[in-house]
């Protein structure tokens, strides 16, 4: 197991300040929505879809292997899964639990899987169509929304091109009716075997699996996964049948041929972006499965 990096006081509280400033862009306007009762159809989901409450997201840590030197660092043994050393305050490698294991090992798993196919860039959002095909308006998810095209006109957008949508926590929302017209079948068992780095949706999730390895993860590689999924979920719903000009959001009208290779060019654009941040969990995951479990069996010695 490789020493630990000892982080003098300084250091680590100007690390902390950059980090909570630069959440702070998105916590705060979600706070002050919800003191006045107002949702927000693209950047609630990013509170709500991945429940990683606006505190966690702005509380830094410095992740599995660093030491906070320093009075300040004591702190931190408020939180759970921190222990006090002599030289400052650390995560506890006793924190990575059988369960946190087993996590991990599916998040470098499907990672690793995600990253060996080449980026799929055809599949234009459609996903968000075929959620509201053939759906009273009131029964969709945000029904607050105009439909851009009305609810024929997205209808038959659905109907008229091919929807090839495998990530199945965007496929698990389809209507009844949409399902047949997918060209994949993505299951929960399947999930290693359909992931493809030019998906939205598994890019964005890039910030559910570092919420998922807790503290062991670094707050800045977190905060990098949680930006790249701010953004993704603009070109998102952009890209969707709602019209969310009245919010300040353009269409990317994919329902065209320019919005088509206009949403082609910024998925790609994504992909290329998460592909570093996809190898740094992939990194992060397997220093956990062999550091961690090396700590844990000279604990129990």
């Amino acid at each position: 197991m490789s020493e630990p990096v000892v982080l003098a006081e300084p250091e680590w509280r100007a690390r902390e300040d950059a980090h909570v400033a630069r959440m702070r862009k998105w916590t705060v306007p979600h706070a002050e929505r919800r003191s006045r009762g107002e949702k927000h159809p693209v950047l609630d989901f990013l509170f709500t879809y991945y429940s990683h409450r606006p505190s966690h997201v702005e509380r830094w840590q410095p992740g599995f292997g660093v030491v906070l030197a320093g009075e300040a660092a004591k702190r931190f043994l408020e939180r759970r899964g921190y222990l006090e050393t002599e030289d400052g305050v650390t995560v506890d490698p006793a924190g990575f639990t059988p369960a946190r294991e087993r996590t991990a090992r599916f998040v470098s798993s499907l990672l690793a899987a995600t990253a060996s196919r080449p980026a799929r860039l055809n599949c234009f959002g459609l996903h968000e169509w075929a959620m509201v095909y053939r759906q009273p308006h009131d029964e969709v998810r945000h029904a607050q929304l105009p439909l851009r095209l009305g609810g024929p006109g997205t209808d038959e957008v659905v109907e008229s091109l091919e929807v090839r949508c495998g990530h199945f926590d965007a496929f698990r929302f389809f209507t009844p009716e949409a399902v047949p017209r997918n060209t994949l079948s993505p299951a929960r068992e399947t999930q290693l075997e359909f992931e493809q780095p030019g998906c939205l949706h598994a890019n964005m999730d890039l910030f559910k699996w570092a919420c998922k390895l807790g503290p062991f993860v670094p707050a800045e590689l977190l905060g990098d996964c949680f930006e790249l999924a701010a953004d993704i979920r603009e070109l998102d719903m952009r890209a969707s049948p709602y019209d969310l000009s009245p919010l300040g959001y353009p269409a990317v009208p994919i329902e065209t041929p320019a919005g088509r290779a206009e949403y082609a060019r910024a998925q790609g654009a994504f992909a290329r972006r998460a592909a570093p941040l996809r190898a740094r969990l992939i990194e992060c995951s397997d220093t956990l499965l062999s550091g961690c479990t090396v700590a844990g069996r000279l604990c129990d010695n």
